[in-house]
């Protein structure tokens, strides 16, 4: 229904209602606006730092180990070691992204803001994790930028398969953030979260070597990490070297994304240390 609405010269202006349909599409654009423009506003921080970050492990590693260790014939140490690097400050500023947002709004007391929309928990999720995944894939991306213009990683093998890990990594790392920031009740939390889980899993990853070079059982233990399938996955896309198959990498991280997504949506569904 139409509202007239009088002004100063007795004149009518027609007003009308914005009519929602089954999914709130505008609402949804405008949440993932406001948290695309929530971490540039601070870009410095969430996009230049972990570029000095992945430099300085690239400097480190490179002049410690030189060109002994080769974990591939014909491939050096700085070729292998660029993708790993990439993918991990993807994975971090995914995760980092989605979980900060829910933990700033507990802390500062406005999470309201979030809830009080009329968004349900499959739009809100959905508007929240496509704002992780767009903060990791631009990490991503400049990190191998840089590295390609310094000369220590060439251009994408494969860039499909780059790319198709690229996006299930972040996309899992992001549902992951946002259920350690539902969980998390402060900073302290879910820096615990970061500390024990998150950077253990990724520096435990292949990133800095070969799973092959681990003795038994620990090769199978690291082959099973859903961090190593991610960026073994995204080292072939890049270099067209990879330590196991690629299909199974891709079909257990979808499995992965679903369960994140369907637990994601249901404690969100629940209110759970949101509405309480």
């Amino acid at each position: 229904m139409t509202q007239q609405k009088k002004t100063s010269r007795h004149s009518y202006v027609t007003i009308r209602p914005i009519i929602i349909g089954a999914v709130n599409t505008i609402g949804i654009i405008t949440l993932y606006q406001k948290e695309v423009q929530r971490f540039l506003k601070v870009g410095l921080q969430t996009l230049c730092a972990p570029v000095v970050t992945t430099m300085l492990f690239m400097l480190v590693f490179s002049v410690a180990l030189g060109n002994r260790a080769t974990p591939y014939d014909g491939v050096s140490f700085s070729e292998f070691l660029g993708p790993g690097l990439v993918m991990m400050a993807v994975l971090q500023n995914a995760f980092a992204n989605t979980s900060s947002s829910f933990v700033i709004g507990k802390v500062q007391g406005n999470i309201v803001d979030i809830l009080m929309p009329p968004l349900g928990p499959g739009e809100l999720l959905t508007a929240m994790v496509c704002a992780g995944i767009t903060r990791g894939v631009l990490v991503g991306c400049a990190c191998a930028v840089t590295l390609i213009i310094l000369g220590e990683l060439g251009m994408p093998a494969v860039p499909l398969v780059a790319f198709i890990y690229l996006l299930l990594g972040s996309t899992a790392l992001a549902f992951a953030g946002v259920l350690a920031g539902i969980w998390a009740k402060k900073f302290d939390s879910l820096a615990a979260i970061t500390n024990f889980v998150i950077q253990p899993l990724a520096f435990l990853s292949g990133t800095f070597y070969s799973v092959h070079n681990l003795p038994a059982p620990f090769d199978v233990l690291a082959s099973a990490n859903p961090v190593f399938m991610v960026i073994d996955g995204f080292r072939y896309g890049m270099i067209g070297r990879s330590d196991t198959g690629l299909l199974q990498g891709v079909c257990i991280l979808i499995v992965i994304d679903i369960i994140l997504a369907i637990t994601c949506f249901h404690i969100l569904k629940s209110g759970y240390r949101l509405k309480s």
